[in-house]
Parts: structure tokens; sequence; C-alpha cells
């Protein structure tokens, strides 16, 4: 808790307890500094009474007013729930973004199970960055040394098409080129099994990801591309590319 620059804030529903511990664990496990409460007073008061709660509250503002980066822990138990304290940690984060500059990196949203990004009740800050999933909590090392490259000082952009930072330790041969971008449509099932779905969802995430991976190449965002989850379209004519020269 001593260098609030560095910290990470993780927050979650009380039921996605055991997933978010492992996100911390292996944050932690990385040297990451993580800010993770799971007593969630206001939830249920119970013992701590009022006064505690109006403590912790005001602790978990301050703590979301300090942290580096934020991480939001998405799923269905935060879908089911209309309200909880989470939701209030979430706007905290949303709002503060307003001041920031657009290529500061500060929402790191993570979901943990089938839940889709473009149906997921979140703030619409959060559906304006890159998803990351860590299905069940369970969280690779690569993870942990992008949030370890953020909070050195990595800078992605905050909104539409960005690269995810590369987790190799060589530098590409190659140099970015300004003007290469692409853009992935999605890929969906056309028949009734949600579990078919949620895997061709998976697909069209993976082949984003490796390809942002590329020090040359810029990846139109899920988010821009996602209208056209239900149509057949000849990307020439999608205007996708003016929109990637307009962000350029």
């Amino acid at each position: 808790m001593s260098e609030p620059g560095k910290a990470v804030f993780l927050s979650y529903a009380s039921q996605d307890a055991e997933a978010a511990t492992r996100v911390c664990d292996a944050l932690r496990a990385a040297g990451v500094e993580v800010w993770f409460d799971q007593s969630e007073p206001l939830d249920s008061l119970g013992a701590h009474g009022l006064v505690g709660g109006d403590a912790w509250d005001a602790k978990i503002r301050k703590q979301i007013a300090e942290c580096a980066l934020f991480v939001p822990v998405i799923s269905a138990a935060t879908q089911a729930r209309g309200e909880g304290y989470f939701r209030i940690e979430w706007k905290l984060a949303a709002q503060r973004t307003h001041t920031m500059a657009d290529e500061r990196t500060f929402l790191l949203p993570v979901v943990i199970d089938a839940t889709r990004d473009a149906d997921a009740k979140v703030p619409a800050e959060f559906k304006a960055v890159q998803w990351t999933r860590l299905p069940g909590g369970e969280t690779p090392a690569a993870f942990g040394e992008r949030v370890k490259q953020l909070l050195a000082g990595g800078i992605e952009a905050t909104d539409g098409p960005r690269p995810v930072p590369t987790f190799a330790s060589a530098p590409s041969p190659r140099s970015r080129d300004d003007n290469s971008w692409i853009a992935v449509l999605p890929f969906k099932h056309r028949g009734a099994d949600a579990d078919v779905a949620a895997l061709a969802e998976g697909i069209t995430e993976g082949v984003v990801t490796g390809l942002s991976r590329s020090s040359y190449l810029r990846v139109i965002a899920n988010s821009s591309t996602a209208r056209f989850a239900h149509e057949a379209v000849d990307i020439r004519t999608a205007g996708l590319e003016r929109e990637a020269s307009s962000r350029a």
C-alpha cells in the first residue's frame, strides 16, 4: 500500500471471490501490488456496523482515486446483480477516466466466464477498451507481465483499436506502420448451442489478440466490429477504413 501510483485495484462481486482471489494471487506472485478487499461490509454490514461501513467506504474510494490500474472482474454473477457495491466502484473508476489523457491505460477488465462483452452490464467506458478472458480466474504469467509493463509506464490506447503489449522480451525487427490497420469480423454460430456460440466469440478474441501482438499492425477493437456480427459484410465498404484513418 506504500506506492499508490503502482497499485492495482481488483473489483469483483462477492460471488466471484474465489476467482478474484486467483487473479490477485497471480498478480502478487508476479510482484504486483494489489488492493483486494474481501470483507465487503457494505454488502452485509453485520458486526462492522454503520461506522465501520463508512470508514471502509472512504478507504475504497481513496484507493480507486489513487490506484494505477483498475481491474473489474466481469461474470455471470455481475450480470445477475442489478445492485451491489462493486457497481459503485465501477462507476467511480469510469468517472476517473474522464480526467485522463486518451493514451493513458487505467481500465483493464477481465472476464472469468462466457459473458459476452457486447451484452455486459458495465459502464460504457469499459466497452471502449480490450477485455481479457481469464476463465475461472486462472491467470497466466503473461497477464502478470502485461500488468507490470503497464505499471512501469507502458502505454495502451484507452479507446478504439489498440495493440496488446508483446509478452516476448526480444524487440520485433520490424517497426509499426501507422497505416497497417486490420479488422477481424466476429465469428458467429448460427445454431442455438450457447457453448458453441461462446467458443466462436472466443475464437474471434483469440485472433484479435494474436494479431495485436504484432509490432507492425494496428487491430480494430472488437467493439468497433460488433455491429457486423449478424450480417455478411465487405470490409472494403464497411466504413472501418475511414474509422481507422480517423484514429491514426
